[in-house]
């Protein structure tokens, strides 16, 4: 008996691992802290719970279209136009089962043997295990912290060739927090009109959650496919709920591009997983159409978060990293300390975690010699993991 070809490309989910190996421990009787995991640790705001409880006590049980109801479409068209300022008709938008499975379907459906597809490192642990599970080939983009882990459109000409396909963008980003703003993507936007073959999946999940100056609330969330129209009918962008709305476990992801691909992802999602869960669509449609003046709190919280954490691993002897500008995650680099544990930063996170707080090596997303940190954990045990980190290592 054996596995596919297809899956003895992939490995493990670096993320899900660790989670699990706490959970165990917690099981086990040991007190551990999760900062391993992507998930706010906010309630799922009133009125969308509401909206899923009248959907099940309408009896809105069954089957929906394959790419999600239509009410849903127009909500996420709305979610599209007023958060990322990306004019889309609903005809144009689908709906999955969680943004990664949109993200699947898109590369499943147009990858060819040869293909490339340019991932900028470190990245988010699914990327490049989803490329290479289409069968297509993974071009790391490489970054760094000294430049807040960002590249240049120098740096993408620079790697795009004869067989690039894709590149994928996740802003802001997952596991660094990384943030594009408008002069840089209009500039990536100058180096893909050379190239009409390149294609773009814009993963804008956490556009919300955005720390820049204007705080996201001056001028929208900025995204390829509103600053470079032009492109528009080769950029899929991909969002949901399940950040911006702490809906992680309802498994609703919407993407929006060019007819024929959201048909093509339709046409595949309709032999995998058919439609998302009725009750989650009916969720998502009250979290887009509903009040959204909850998200200026969350993200000041988050905010607050970041600085507490950046603060205290900065003052941690051999451990440093930058202040990201979005999601809830800091990069942090250790290699001061490598030599204790190998080079080896599996062993750190080992480490740390027989200290009690789970964590994820960098090198599960392409990185090296150190761990990445989700501050989407309340106050108090942020702090007390903190403290356990610093105990560890000093």
């Amino acid at each position: 008996m054996h596995t596919s070809a297809a899956l003895a490309r992939i490995a493990p989910s670096g993320t899900t691992a660790m989670t699990d190996r706490a959970i165990e421990l917690r099981e086990a009787g040991r007190d551990v802290i999760s900062l391993s995991v992507g998930e706010p640790d906010f309630d799922t705001p009133p009125h969308v719970i509401a909206a899923a409880k009248a959907a099940l006590d309408a009896g809105q049980t069954k089957y929906t279209a394959v790419g999600g109801t239509s009410q849903l479409k127009q909500a996420a068209a709305l979610h599209f136009k007023r958060d990322l300022g990306i004019e889309v008709p609903p005809s144009q938008v689908t709906v999955s089962a969680g943004g990664k499975q949109a993200i699947f379907h898109a590369m499943l459906a147009t990858i060819g043997e040869g293909d490339e597809v340019i991932v900028p490192s470190p990245w988010w642990v699914s990327y490049p295990e989803i490329v290479r599970f289409a069968g297509g080939k993974v071009v790391p983009l490489r970054t760094s912290a000294k430049d807040n882990f960002r590249f240049t459109p120098a740096d993408l000409e620079a790697q795009i060739g004869p067989r690039t396909l894709w590149v994928l963008l996740n802003s802001p980003g997952n596991p660094t927090g990384a943030y594009y703003p408008e002069d840089m993507l209009r500039g990536i936007g100058e180096v893909l009109r050379h190239h009409p073959r390149v294609m773009v999946l814009s993963d804008d999940i956490y556009a919300p959650i955005n720390y820049t100056s204007d705080g996201n609330g001056g001028r929208p969330h900025a995204t390829l496919a509103n600053l470079c129209p032009d492109l528009a009918d080769r950029i899929l962008t991909v969002s949901g709920v399940s950040k911006s709305h702490a809906m992680t476990g309802f498994r609703i992801g919407v993407a929006a591009g060019p007819q024929w691909l959201i048909k093509a992802m339709e046409k595949l999602q309709s032999h995998s997983s058919g439609n998302p869960c009725s009750i989650s669509q009916a969720a998502a449609v009250a979290a887009f159409e509903g009040p959204q003046d909850f998200l200026n709190e969350w993200r000041e919280r988050f905010r607050q978060r970041r600085d507490k954490v950046v603060a205290a691993i900065n003052a941690i002897p051999g451990l440093s990293t930058p202040s990201p500008d979005g999601a809830f995650y800091c990069m942090i680099d250790a290699t001061p300390l490598m030599d204790r544990f190998d080079g080896d930063d599996v062993k750190l996170t080992l480490h740390l975690l027989e200290h009690g707080v789970a964590l994820v090596p960098a090198s599960a997303f392409g990185g090296h010699d150190g761990f990445r940190i989700s501050f989407a954990a309340d106050d108090a045990r942020l702090e007390e993991a903190l403290r356990r980190i610093e105990k560890a290592l000093t």
